[in-house]
């Protein structure tokens, strides 16, 4: 099948659906029959083009291409993944689920973004759909629930690994799958907490922002729990709080009469607490926290960032054509929002770790990388200096390219360029030498090593010299 999906209703979690495709460098025909669909699918590309490639230390693949189709059956054409995105009518997905069934490939995934009804109901008049639930916004957050028949949720896992995503398997068939049954929960207590003035809407997002939902983050429920019960682990938190369980804290099995005077009192509590940013401020903020975040999982390994850092070791470090002559492309990537400063451009910090990554990228290409590195070898920077040329500012597309200076002996003297298209924002000139992992001594590299930077060094040899060192 073609690297091609369509999206079959283009509010936010179909034009999500469509960004998180095409930033992977997927073909997506739009569908909807909406006259502003292409204006809001293109607001949410906005926000997707700048968040989701600042996750990454390496360039996304080429953008795919964006189409929209007046008919369903044209946009389904040809395409290795259907995702319906429509509102939750039962009615209106059966038809639209039926059309999709009748005009899409044997093979394609055909998916559902229901966030509650069951495959067997989705199905009932024929059509052939899994349930694959994600969570805004789509472009960034990875989780996908997934629940239908094994053959097509095993093609489903697959292109949602490729397109950076983590699907769940949900073992049986119930309403509301898995994630939204929890927040179901949490909902349902929040409005009893404003019903019976306890709390405000304001009050309620504290309590989980400043607290656990920054546990929940990044260990989930029961590894959260099995900390709190100590050395002990999960068997002493469960001694010591399940008899809460049996006490009347919450009012989960009930819920407030959804009358006009409820949704005003919601409705004024937070109008008062975030009325002041747009909807699209919001977004924006709420996608440079989550970028934040992410990232500092991905550093950990841990959680959503470990998905992120499993998606990034599939993607391409530098292009893959043989060096020749000319500086080697080292790194290629966007300029992540927590990489800015006050000034609104990227703190000169960040190109001293932009000249890291290139030099890490060049020792991986001769031979010195994290294999090396574990068997005892590397190369230590002993001198570094940085020129700042131009600024570079959240979302810039930047790439480093690495000219070898020396590379005899125990000696590395490389010059990286910072480049934001034609131009040069920065200069990072660094000296390295190598050293004995267990001794902490300088010593010569390994012959393979050695030569393979050697080559480099002759190739580049008859480059001018930098201007300004």
């Amino acid at each position: 099948m073609s690297r091609r999906a369509a999206v079959i209703g283009g509010g936010v979690i179909g034009g999500g659906w469509a960004a998180r495709f095409l930033l992977n460098g997927w073909d997506v025909a739009v569908h909807d029959p909406d006259p502003e669909a292409a204006r809001k699918i293109g607001e949410v590309l906005d926000g997707a083009r700048r968040a989701l490639p600042a996750l990454y230390d390496r360039a996304l693949p080429p953008e795919g291409r964006l189409t929209f189709h007046a008919a369903l059956e044209h946009a389904v054409d040809g395409a290795a993944w259907v995702q319906e995105s429509v509102p939750e009518r039962l009615e209106l997905k059966h038809r639209v689920l039926a059309a999709v069934g009748r005009a899409a490939a044997e093979e394609a995934v055909i998916g559902s973004s229901t966030s509650g009804f069951k495959p067997s109901e989705l199905n009932a008049e024929g059509a052939r759909a899994i349930v694959a639930h994600p969570f805004n916004p789509v472009y960034l957050l990875p989780l996908v629930e997934l629940v239908g028949d094994d053959t097509p949720c095993a093609r489903a896992d697959a292109i949602l690994h490729e397109i950076g995503m983590y699907p769940l398997r949900v073992r049986q068939e119930i309403d509301a799958h898995i994630a939204d049954r929890l927040l179901e929960a949490v909902w349902r207590e929040a409005l009893w907490l404003v019903t019976d003035g306890v709390a405000t809407t304001a009050e309620i997002d504290d309590a989980i922002r400043m607290g656990f939902g920054l546990r929940w983050a990044q260990m989930g429920l029961f590894e959260t729990y099995r900390i709190a019960g100590g050395e002990a682990g999960m068997k002493h938190f469960m001694a010591q709080f399940g008899p809460a369980l049996a006490w009347p804290w919450t009012k989960l099995m009930d819920v407030p009469e959804f009358t006009p005077e409820l949704v005003e009192l919601i409705a004024a509590q937070s109008d008062a607490q975030s009325g002041h940013l747009s909807v699209r401020a919001l977004e924006r903020l709420r996608d440079d926290n989550l970028v934040a975040l992410l990232r500092a999982l991905r550093k950990a390994d841990s959680g959503a960032g470990a998905v992120i850092a499993a998606h990034e070791a599939l993607l391409p470090a530098h292009h893959t054509e043989e060096p020749g002559a000319e500086p080697i492309e080292t790194v290629h990537r966007a300029v992540p929002q927590s990489w800015t400063d006050y000034n609104g451009h990227m703190n000169e910090a960040h190109c001293g770790e932009l000249g890291a990554q290139a030099t890490d990228r060049f020792m991986e290409m001769i031979g010195a990388g994290p294999d090396y590195v574990a068997a005892g070898k590397s190369y230590f920077t002993v001198e570094s200096h940085l020129r700042f040329l131009q600024e570079l500012t959240a979302g810039d597309r930047i790439s480093v390219t690495t000219q070898v200076l020396a590379g005899t002996g125990k000696k590395m003297h490389l010059f990286h360029r910072i480049r934001h298209g034609d131009t040069i924002a920065a200069t990072v000139e660094t000296v390295l030498l190598h050293v004995d992992l267990a001794t902490r001594r300088t010593c010569l590299p390994h012959e393979d090593v050695s030569t393979a930077l050697a080559a480099f060094a002759g190739r580049h040899a008859a480059l001018p010299k930098p201007a300004a060192r």
